[in-house]
């Protein structure tokens, strides 16, 4: 990161504190202003991603239970009993999706390649997952992302699709998904149009795949919050790192899911070659999304220092980049 950069983050984040971080996410202060320059940006799309009015405009749920932060991993089992291994060390589903609760599941399924091709979650990782949510008594389970490419395309490609409505989910993307306008906050944000079923739903589990990012350096947790945004997100790649870390103090996880079965080392976010991508057979959940990114970031060789948005988020309180400070082992 250049150093005029760094300088500007730690200037907006060194040193804020629990009243400021409340007026940038704790409530819609500024929703009247930011709406109209999202109308402006949003100007001329057709129907459904208009935003709301600024009465109607209301701050993201927070998602989380009572937990402490813990992150729990597992290796070498295939994704699967991995996640059933970490989901037990860490109490069991039930601790985190109660009866009659509707979850979201947000796999990155952003792009129209393979499962070998590592540019999405891993299949089985999701329709595992919803196995579990719906084993725990969940009312319904939707898996849903607002794809890069055709969503048709990218969810039967990647596997997501086939494997999530078998185990019994409901696929949402921006095809087929009305959208509600949230107050997000921040500095870079403000309101914005999501996907209707993230704002409606009870519970959220983030489910990112491990893999480089040619801008972001990589995508994690936090950077595939971008998927539940609709509208155009081009100006957030602008100051991508600032982006990602309010994206976290905006939307705050039931667990976060970080799926390293096989990871993209280059060439991402889309992939391709099949030269670029190692099989890790590793999985790791954690209740604190700052740790789940460190642990993604390792993954891929990176330190947290490489991620300059981790540095942010720690700033914002939002967790630590420290995740064998909470490890347990599977």
């Amino acid at each position: 990161m250049p150093n005029h950069e760094r300088h500007e983050i730690e200037s907006l984040y060194g040193r804020i504190g629990r009243r400021e971080f409340l007026r940038l996410w704790g409530r819609p202060g500024i929703a009247a202003l930011a709406l109209g320059a999202v109308g402006a940006a949003l100007a001329g799309r057709a129907g459904r991603h208009r935003p709301a009015a600024p009465a109607q405009v209301s701050a993201p749920p927070d998602w989380r239970v009572r937990a402490e932060p813990i992150l729990a991993a597992s290796n070498g089992q295939g994704p699967s009993v991995n996640v059933r291994r970490v989901i037990a060390e860490l109490g069991g589903i039930e601790r985190f999706v109660g009866k009659g609760e509707s979850v979201l599941i947000k796999p990155n399924c952003g792009w129209d390649r393979l499962p070998e091709q590592a540019a999405n979650t891993d299949p089985e990782l999701v329709a595992e997952l919803v196995r579990m949510c719906l084993a725990a008594g969940a009312s319904r389970v939707i898996v849903a992302d607002n794809t890069c490419q055709d969503p048709a395309r990218c969810f039967r490609r990647s596997g997501i699709g086939p494997a999530a409505k078998e185990a019994g989910a409901r696929i949402v993307h921006q095809g087929t998904s009305d959208s509600a306008s949230l107050d997000l906050g921040g500095t870079v944000l403000g309101v914005w149009p999501v996907l209707k079923a993230l704002a409606e739903a009870d519970r959220v589990i983030n489910v990112p795949v491990v893999k480089q990012h040619s801008l972001a350096v990589a995508t994690l947790g936090m950077k595939n919050w971008l998927g539940v945004l609709l509208g155009s997100r081009a100006r957030l790649h602008q100051r991508i790192h600032q982006s990602v870390a309010e994206l976290g103090a905006a939307l705050r996880p039931t667990l976060t899911v970080i799926d390293a079965t096989r990871i993209l080392t280059g060439g991402g976010p889309t992939g391709g070659s099949l030269a670029l991508v190692r099989k890790a057979d590793a999985i790791a959940i954690s209740t604190d999304p700052v740790a789940a990114d460190a642990w993604g970031a390792e993954q891929l060789r990176l330190g947290p220092m490489a991620l300059p948005y981790l540095a942010i988020a720690e700033r914002l309180g939002l967790g630590t980049s420290n995740w064998r400070s909470i490890l347990r082992q599977a």
